[in-house]
C-alpha cells in the first residue's frame, strides 16, 4: 500500500473549499451553518457500483491539541489497499458534541487532497443524517468533495430506537422526530451495535448495502479498522519523537 511520508506536521488548518463556507467560525455560527447546509444534502440511491471504497477516521493526541487524520482507499469489492495518506496539525475549533465535523472536516480534507486515486464513495467513522441538525460529519465530508458518503458510527448522538435481536446482521431503525433517519446493525453477535445513516449523495438503503459488504470478523467495517489502526498508528509513531 501507497503512503505518503509523514511531512507538514503541526499546522494549524485553514480554510478548504472556501467556496463552500469558511472554517474560521464561531460554536454559535457553526450551528447556523449547519442548519443551511444541511438544506444541501441529497439523499438518493447510491449511483454506479463503485471501483475505489475510501474511509477516513481521527487519532486524537492524549497529551497535546494534535489531530492525526488517516485517509485509506481500497479497490471493490475485494478491499485490497491502494493508498493511505495523512495529515496533521492543531486543532481550530473546540471539542463540542454536534460541530465535531467544524473540528475534524478540515484535517480529513487535507489528507484527502493527497489521494493520487480519489475514491467513489466514502465511509465515515462519524454520524450522516442521524444528528440533531441532520449533518453530521458525513453529510459535511460528502458535501464538500461532492462525493457519496456513509456515516457508521460506534454510538449513538441522537433519535431513539428498538434493541436489535442480539444474532448477527439483525437490525431495527433509528428514529428522530418521527423520522428514520438511520439504521441500528448489530453486525457481529454479542457486540454493541453499529449506526448507519446516509451522508450525501446515498440512501439509508444504499447505505446499509454497502457496510454490509465490508464487514469482516470485526465491529466495525474493515475500510473504518483499517483507518483506524493507521490513525493510532501514526499517533504513536510521531508522539514517540516529541
Amino acid at each position: 500500500m501507497h503512503r505518503l511520508p509523514l511531512v507538514r506536521f503541526f499546522e494549524v488548518c485553514v480554510d478548504l473549499n472556501p467556496e463552500l463556507h469558511s472554517w474560521s467560525v464561531t460554536p454559535k455560527e457553526a450551528v447556523a451553518l449547519q442548519r443551511s447546509l444541511a438544506a444541501q444534502v441529497r439523499i438518493e440511491p447510491l449511483g454506479l457500483r463503485p471501483r475505489i471504497v475510501g474511509a477516513e477516521d481521527i487519532s486524537y493526541s492524549r497529551r497535546s491539541d494534535l489531530l492525526f487524520a488517516v485517509v485509506v482507499t481500497f479497490k471493490w469489492p475485494g478491499l485490497d489497499p491502494i493508498e493511505t495518506v495523512n495529515h496533521v496539525c492543531k486543532a481550530s475549533f473546540p471539542y463540542v458534541p454536534g460541530l465535531l465535523s467544524f473540528r475534524e472536516a478540515p484535517p480529513i480534507l487535507e489528507a484527502f487532497s493527497k489521494l493520487r486515486q480519489k475514491p467513489d464513495v466514502l465511509l465515515c467513522d462519524a454520524q450522516g443524517i442521524a444528528h440533531p441538525r441532520r449533518f453530521g460529519l458525513a453529510c459535511h465530508l460528502g458535501l464538500c468533495l461532492g462525493l457519496p458518503s456513509v456515516g457508521c458510527a460506534k454510538s449513538r448522538l441522537c433519535g431513539s430506537h428498538a434493541d436489535p435481536l442480539m444474532k448477527k446482521g439483525s437490525s431495527k431503525p433509528l428514529f428522530l422526530n418521527g423520522e428514520q433517519v438511520g439504521i441500528v446493525l448489530r453486525s457481529k453477535e454479542g457486540v454493541k451495535p453499529i449506526y448507519i445513516s446516509p451522508g450525501h449523495l446515498c440512501d439509508l438503503k444504499s447505505s446499509r448495502k454497502l457496510v454490509d459488504r465490508c464487514l469482516g470478523r470485526y465491529r466495525i467495517p474493515e475500510p473504518l479498522r483499517r483507518a483506524h489502526s493507521e490513525a493510532n498508528r501514526l499517533r504513536v509513531e510521531i508522539e514517540s519523537v516529541l
